[in-house]
């Protein structure tokens, strides 16, 4: 019996001893500065960037997440977390009072003041970058995979995320017409302004099988109704808090030359949730998918398509997904 029980003491020492090892290994990385980046621990991690918060949660970490910013959505279970402020506009101290041991971010953190703040209090600080294509999304999902030591399950998500890029490729090469699009943005009637090439809009027209109707500028700028005539876009594409902030589509027709374009003869106004639409993240292979069919006027986007693109719906399309039910929302079936 004595035996028995220092085997048995023995056996609880190695897994204890096993444990510990686990919680205290050391991952080295570079970030997206070339920078090499050890990380020790991850237990109290704050995400800044809509992106970085998506991707963590996906790869099963999010309780690892005591903090988010503000730009930081989805899914629906980082509304419970602490907001810390916009991500290029954040302080210092509400996030060094959350006593983070990790803080996952993009380049674009700031002030670079606040920034510097963090680090020299000695917060690990991870900088992923920023990508406007599919295999841009896939570098920043393999190093956040690799920063938590969850590469599995960051391979699952790529594999599902080039899937779903090439099922709207699939769907492409079945399409005759190329439609262009005029992508707007807009917090309110007196800030208006419309993406030109170089820009997160431009690149998903265009991985959505669409042709960016403004091209004689780089990033987003006004432009005049002459111009917006000029562009003759047969689709106005929108995130759905810029089209709130015009009162709906009602509100989109009546700016400056939009009701003269054949967009705006046919009432052609997509829109889609920001987040998932230039969210570049987890979701960018559905969202171009969906993108595909709601651009192309041949296609009948089906109720799984309208659903997502909704943004509304997140909570039950996760539930549904989380069951295995959300075949219950593809094809014909009542």
């Amino acid at each position: 019996m004595r035996r028995l029980f220092l085997v048995l003491v023995g056996l609880s020492l190695l897994v204890v001893s096993s444990v510990l090892a686990q919680d205290n290994t050391t991952i080295t990385v570079v970030d997206a500065n070339g920078d090499e980046v050890v990380i020790d621990d991850a237990s109290r991690i704050v995400t800044m960037g809509g992106s970085v918060t998506e991707i963590v949660y996906a790869l099963g970490a999010g309780d690892q997440v005591v903090a988010r910013d503000s730009s930081s959505l989805y899914p629906p279970a980082v509304n419970d977390l602490e907001e810390v402020g916009y991500v290029r506009t954040i302080s210092a101290e509400p996030v060094l009072s959350l006593e983070p041991t990790l803080i996952i971010t993009i380049p674009d953190a700031g002030p670079p003041e606040a920034v510097e703040q963090l680090k020299a209090a000695g917060v690990t600080m991870l900088m992923v970058p920023e990508a406007d294509t599919i295999e841009g999304v896939t570098e920043k999902i393999d190093l956040i995979a690799a920063a938590l030591g969850r590469e599995d399950a960051g391979a699952d998500l790529v594999a599902t995320l080039e899937a779903d890029y090439a099922a709207a490729q699939d769907l492409q090469a079945e399409m005759t017409t190329t439609p262009r699009v005029m992508f707007i943005y807009a917090r309110g009637a007196g800030a208006v302004s419309v993406a030109g090439t170089d820009t997160s809009a431009h690149a998903m027209i265009e991985m959505a099988g669409g042709e960016n109707a403004v091209t004689a500028f780089d990033g987003f700028q006004p432009i005049t109704a002459e111009a917006v005539v000029t562009a003759a876009p047969d689709v106005i594409l929108m995130m759905s808090r810029g089209l709130a902030s015009l009162d709906g589509v009602a509100g989109v027709l009546e700016q400056p030359g939009i009701a003269q374009t054949p967009a705006g003869e046919n009432g052609r106004v997509v829109v889609m949730d920001d987040l998932y639409l230039l969210g570049f993240s987890t979701r960018t292979g559905t969202a171009v998918l969906d993108l595909t069919y709601l651009l192309h006027e041949e296609l009948e986007p089906p109720l799984l398509t309208l659903l997502r693109a909704d943004g509304r719906f997140n909570t039950l399309l996760g539930a549904m997904d989380a069951a295995g039910q959300t075949r219950l929302l593809t094809g014909d079936t009542p």
